[in-house]
Parts: C-alpha cells; structure tokens; sequence
C-alpha cells in the first residue's frame, strides 16, 4: 500500500511555543527558547524515538505582539552547533535567508554543521516575508517578492557551487612526502550574476553526506517553482487533506516537469496534534482551547501574513475587509489563501481570524485515532511525513511514547536508525561533486605543507 516508502518524521523545536497558550504550562520551563539544555535534552527525546530531525524556525524582524517564541531565541547556527555534540543520529535542520545573508558565509556555517555532525545538517532556505527586516539590514524597503526569489535562486546555485570547492580526494594528507594538497582538486567558482560575485573556492572539504541537505518553505507559485528547483524536500501549510494533497501533487509535478525525480523531494507538513487518552478527551481539550483564545491576538497573527496589517481598525462582525491594495510583499502565499478563503465561505472578520488566525489541526483524538490520521495522510500521498511541533512536554511525551508505536507497529516507521546522516536517513542520494570527472594530477600540482 505504501510502495516501500517510509514515514518521516521532524521535530520542530518552538521552546515556549507559536502558539497563545503553550508558555503557560507548568511543565514547560518559561526560558525554554533560550535554554540550550531544553534544545539538547528534545532533541535527544527525538533521536531516542528515531525521528529524522529536528528542525529549528527564524525570523529577523518581530513586534511586541509577536509569538511568545520569536520574542526571545536562539540564533539557529549557533544552537544546533551546540546540539550536535550531545547527538548521534538525528539530522539538524536550521532557517537562514537568503534576503539578508550572503552566500559564503552560508556555505560556511551550514558546511561547518555539516562537519561537526558528521554529516547531519539541513538548511532551510527562506526568503523573509516581513518588511520589517529590511530596517534591521540597513534597507529601506524589503526585496520585492519576485526579486526576492529569483535572489534565492542564485543564492542557492553559488551555495551548492562552494560546497563543491574540493574534490573528495583533494587533501592526499601525505606526511612522508609533505603533501597536503592536490591543487588540481581545489576549484574556484568565480561566479559573476545578477545578485552576487563570488570567486570561492571555499575553505572546507565536502561533509560524509556530500552537502547539506536542501529545505524549503514556500506556498506561493514562485515558492513552489523554487522548491521543485532547488529542494531535497519541503516544510508544508496545509491544514487540511485535501489542501495537502494538491499542494504535494502540484509540488512534485513541478520537480518532475524540471526532469527531477520527485520521489527526492520529502514533503513534510506541519503536525500540531491534540492528543489524549480518549478521542472525547481530546475534542473537550481542543474546545477549550479555542474558548479560550484571545480575539485580538488572533488579529495579530492574521495580519502577520500581510506584514503585520491591523485588522483590528475594521468591524470584526462585518464581512472581511477588502485589502485591495495593501501589501501581499510578505508572506504572499499565506495571504492569498486566507483571502481566498475568507471569500469562499463568506466569512466575517472574526469568523476569518478564529479559522484562519490560528493554527487549526484535524489530528485530534485518541493515540490511535491520530495514528491512523498519519497513515491517511501517508498512504493517500498529502504527505511523506510529517514535522511535530514540540513545546509542552506531556504532549511530546504522548507522541513518542503512544503514537510512535503504532506507527512503528504497522511498519511505516523505523524502529530504528540505518543511517548515520540526514540524507540517509531521508532516502536522498548524495550529490555527486560537479567537479569529480577524472583530472590527471601533475607533480607540480601538489603543494608540500609549509
């Protein structure tokens, strides 16, 4: 039923969480975000149920109404840096921009996480949705959207060009005779376009899995176009099946009309479960939850999607507003659907920001139920797994120790490791090196240490 595919599953490290209520739990400690002893000890919790990854989310710009989270974390680089000494297995997915970085210095950092894990690193590639940003990055104004992703194009080719500077057999390392390097091994990129001038080469050899691997998070057509172009596989929005399967249809329809294999492509959604012992625990908890959600805060995080637009100067009972010209240079996939949205169902303000405000999940019930949701998903092609958001501790818990199993049980997900790197383990192949064509080498080309 499955064709031999295997579910995959990441872990979305959010600290005190994204959400109005999880900071609150007294189980989760209040500097969660910033507590490296929190990131390492979940992380070590999924690598012990044998997840993927763990993946860690960015943003350069926040408000004093942003998420709990966002509000006070950890730069990625540094923390998973940090996790992958006190790791083995699990793969370290962390967020960089391409709007705002440039690409040596990313090729750098993710190449030297790649080292330190022994081949375990995964960069998300993001091209920043909020304006905001750009003041923080000596801009007046934001990257337009097409010029953000045509940028993002250009900055992943130097990318994956730098990690591609040496051979695999460049270092000979030869002590007896004084050669440490095969010069005709070391090639620069001596890239010239649009965006960048990049010479190279870089100053690090390529990792056990070849290069990090690729992720992406796009929904709008240009997002989409970029994540069949460029990526090992993708963080999905969907919220509901329906809505998945299209966009996991649509994406590997444009990897495979790229002449790619989009089997190489691992769509994971988002997986935010509400789980209890039974299915009516979790619908009572699932109510009480939305009962309790703040009105204007979910104001807040409807007008994110439109570079933090106040919707909160409309009348919330009146029909959605017309955002005819306000901004959709932001996160404009997110944006389009909740208009669109908003506009098929006729909704009211309030009624959009309850719906579309929030994170809404259809994975609510018992162990069981939610596992078989999984396999739903899984064997109907909305999905090749999934990546759980993880803050409250007895809800982690729940999923590992209850839902895990079942899966496990019913052969979609390993019960244990055979791979050591995040490629292996994702089923990716390794890149092989653009300049790996036999070169005869020449004494000359050798250069005795110093």
């Amino acid at each position: 039923m499955t064709q031999g595919r295997q579910l995959h599953l990441g872990a979305i490290l959010e600290g005190v969480g994204t959400d109005q209520y999880s900071w609150r739990d007294p189980a989760l400690p209040g500097d969660a975000s910033i507590d490296i002893d929190w990131y390492i000890r979940n992380a070590q919790l999924a690598e012990e149920a044998r997840f993927d990854l763990v993946f860690i989310v960015d943003s350069p710009f926040i408000t004093p109404d942003t998420a709990p989270h966002f509000l006070n974390r950890l730069e990625p680089l540094t923390l998973l840096s940090a996790v992958a000494t006190h790791t083995r297995r699990i793969g370290l997915v962390g967020t960089l921009t391409t709007s705002y970085w440039e690409p040596y210095n990313v090729a750098r950092q993710f190449g030297s996480l790649d080292h330190i894990s022994r081949g375990r690193a995964g960069w998300n590639v993001v091209t920043t949705g909020l304006e905001g940003a750009a003041r923080n990055y000596g801009r007046d104004e934001h990257f337009d959207h097409a010029e953000r992703y045509e940028r993002a194009h250009e900055f992943v080719d130097v990318v994956r060009g730098l990690w591609d500077s040496y051979e695999d057999d460049a270092f000979p390392r030869d002590k007896v005779r004084g050669i440490f390097l095969d010069k005709a091994k070391q090639h620069r990129l001596d890239h010239h376009g649009r965006f960048f001038r990049v010479d190279g080469p870089l100053a690090l050899s390529r990792s056990r899995q070849g290069q990090p691997v690729i992720f992406q998070a796009g929904d709008s057509a240009a997002g989409r176009d970029l994540g069949a172009a460029i990526a090992d596989g993708t963080f999905a929005a969907a919220q509901d099946f329906e809505s998945a399967q299209q966009y996991y249809a649509d994406l590997k329809g444009r990897a495979a009309a790229l002449g790619r294999n989009p089997d190489h492509i691992v769509v994971l959604p988002g997986l935010f479960p509400i789980l209890a012992e039974t299915d009516e625990e979790a619908q009572a908890i699932a109510r009480r939850e939305h009962e309790a959600l703040d009105f204007d805060k979910l104001l807040v995080q409807l007008g994110r999607a439109f570079n933090y637009h106040d919707f909160s100067q409309y009348d919330p009972d009146a029909p959605f507003p017309d955002l005819t010209g306000v901004t959709l240079n932001s996160y404009k996939g997110h944006a389009e659907r909740i208009i669109a949205t908003a506009r098929d169902k006729q909704l009211t303000l309030r009624e959009a920001a309850y719906q579309l405000g929030q994170w809404r999940t259809s994975f609510v019930g018992s162990p069981e139920t939610v596992a078989d949701e999984i396999e739903r998903w899984f064997v109907g092609r909305a999905a090749d797994g999934f990546n759980l958001r993880v803050t409250r501790p007895g809800d982690f818990a729940l999923f590992r120790e209850r839902v895990v199993p079942i899966l496990q049980h019913r052969g979609l997900f390993r019960t244990d490791y055979t791979a050591d790197t995040l490629r292996g383990h994702l089923g990716i192949p390794v890149p092989s090196n653009r300049h790996a064509a036999p070169v005869e080498s020449r004494s000359d080309d050798l250069v005795p240490a110093e």
